[in-house]
């Protein structure tokens, strides 16, 4: 028998990574109002990180891999006195980022966190301008920041609108791991075919798997995963600026690429045929579309698909909390996405369980009128089984308007409606909350709320002057586009 060898023709790069690489070589891209919400994101998203400096079993993942270790020039990680190789601040940074759970959120057919790419582009920025500073050239300024965030959420958005990686048990850092390699390939200076070599490899890392966040498994990886991915990102950025060959057909290859590995499983939900391979669907041209539309979690540290839930519990605290022995049932109605991804039934082994439990974060606020990230720890979980006795009466079910409103382009609802019966017949008002505070459609409301989380997330780090600094100048936009980034750090040291 004679066989044929395969055909061995190197082909051109997949045009989906030429696109994102002509993407991110732009300087045109962003709106007004994107590199605006950039701003306040780049806010929400360091205090958010300052905040997870209080649990230790955040700050056991933090420093360098070698005790003692001295970098010159090196990354500092907000809120501590680290200095870092680039690599390692940006995990760390991520890390903080991402612990609480209370960043940003994009919601589409694949969910995910784009500021989490900020830990890759903040240290990789901050190391680059102290070299920069020593060698007598300019520093990155923190507008050349502003730009790339824009750049990371557009990509990792975008490449979500359509794509369900979770339908097929992949998770969504993957995204962050590609968007961080191609914006950080381009702040190191990258070509265009450095890029798309740094992208390729991205893709070549795609299996993540998403077990850690779901039942029975769910755990703490989920809150440093990202952390991981955007370092990952860091790390292929500085292989190909150093000459490393890409892989030109990494998601197309036949048997061997990326859609036919890992993204071709058969999903009736997805209306798939056994051999059909699923490639990805780009509904809209990159821009600033994403940073425009982010969604940002305000009053919660709670996975986003449960905001509007706890919103409407919040409202409903002072017509429950004397009659909470009374409640005989509690209907949450939702969306689809929130029944597949947070709705959970029985003991829950962790925190990081807990606030990926839609009844757990609705229960809370019903019982106390508010939730934090203290309510999830074990202690206080066991101190209050009236939790469990709440969850216990939670019947879910799915509206699909709600549903429809949530895929809707134009809406991007995310919406849920909770109404509490007594053992006497009578019950409380259905509330229904469709956008959270965190949404384009109440920007204006939240930037208030957001500036004063702001506040508050400083204050737990830092000395009143400090914090005022920082401050004064997070909210001059001009002032702070100008600000070299080895500067703006310096800042954030303790």
């Amino acid at each position: 028998m004679t066989f044929q060898g395969e055909k061995n023709e190197r082909p051109d790069y997949d045009q989906i990574i030429q696109d994102i690489a002509d993407y991110v070589m732009r300087d045109d891209i962003a709106s007004p109002e994107a590199m605006e919400t950039a701003r306040y994101c780049l806010m929400d998203t360091l205090g958010c990180g300052v905040l997870a400096l209080r649990f230790p079993e955040c700050t056991k993942h933090l420093g360098p891999l070698v005790e003692g270790t001295v970098v010159p020039n090196g990354a500092r990680v907000p809120g501590t006195q680290l200095r870092l190789d680039p690599v390692k601040a940006a995990w760390d940074i991520g890390c903080i980022i991402r612990w609480l759970d209370y960043n940003d959120t994009w919601l589409a057919a694949e969910w995910g966190h784009p500021s989490d790419n900020l830990g890759g582009i903040l240290a990789t920025a901050d190391y680059l301008s102290q070299i920069r500073r020593a060698q007598g050239k300019a520093p990155l300024t923190m507008d050349d920041v502003l730009l790339a965030m824009v750049k990371a959420h557009e990509i990792q958005g975008v490449l979500a609108l359509e794509n369900s990686f979770n339908r097929v048990g992949l998770c969504h850092v993957l995204l962050v791991r590609v968007a961080t390699t191609a914006v950080v390939t381009q702040l190191m200076g990258g070509t265009r075919e450095q890029i798309m070599a740094a992208v390729s490899h991205a893709w070549v890392d795609g299996s993540a798997l998403r077990t850690y966040r779901h039942a029975p498994n769910a755990g703490s990886r989920k809150s440093w995963a990202a952390g991981d991915a955007t370092s990952r990102g860091v790390r292929l950025a500085d292989i190909a600026l150093r000459g490393e060959m890409g892989i030109p057909a990494v998601l197309t290859t036949p048997q061997w690429g990326f859609y036919d590995v890992a993204f071709s499983h058969t999903n009736k939900d997805l209306k798939q045929k056994p051999t059909e391979q699923r490639q990805f669907s780009l509904p809209r041209r990159y821009g600033s579309y994403v940073m425009e539309n982010i969604l940002f979690k305000l009053n919660f540290p709670a996975e986003f698909h449960a905001q509007t839930a706890c919103e409407a519990a919040v409202t409903l605290h002072e017509a429950v909390k004397d009659r909470i022995d009374d409640i005989t049932k509690i209907e949450l109605t939702t969306h689809e996405s929130a029944i597949r991804i947070i709705s959970k039934q029985g003991t829950l082994a962790n925190p990081a369980d807990r606030d990926h439990c839609l009844q757990y974060m609705t229960a809370v606020p019903l019982l106390f009128g508010e939730l934090n990230a203290e309510h999830y720890e074990d202690a206080f979980h066991a101190a209050n089984p009236a939790i469990d006795t709440l969850r216990e009466k939670m019947h879910i079910t799915e509206n699909a308007d709600y549903t429809q409103a949530y895929h809707d382009p134009d809406k991007r609802a995310i919406a849920n409606a909770v109404q509490v019966f007594f053992n006497d017949g009578t019950a409380t008002e259905k509330v229904e909350v469709l956008y959270p505070v965190g949404h384009r459609r109440r920007r204006e409301e939240g930037i208030e709320v957001l500036k004063s989380k702001f506040t508050q997330n400083l204050a737990t780090r830092f000395p009143s002057q400090r914090c005022k600094q920082i401050e004064q100048l997070c909210q001059s936009p001009s002032q702070l586009a100008n600000t070299g980034v080895d500067d703006f750090m310096a800042l954030w040291v303790i």
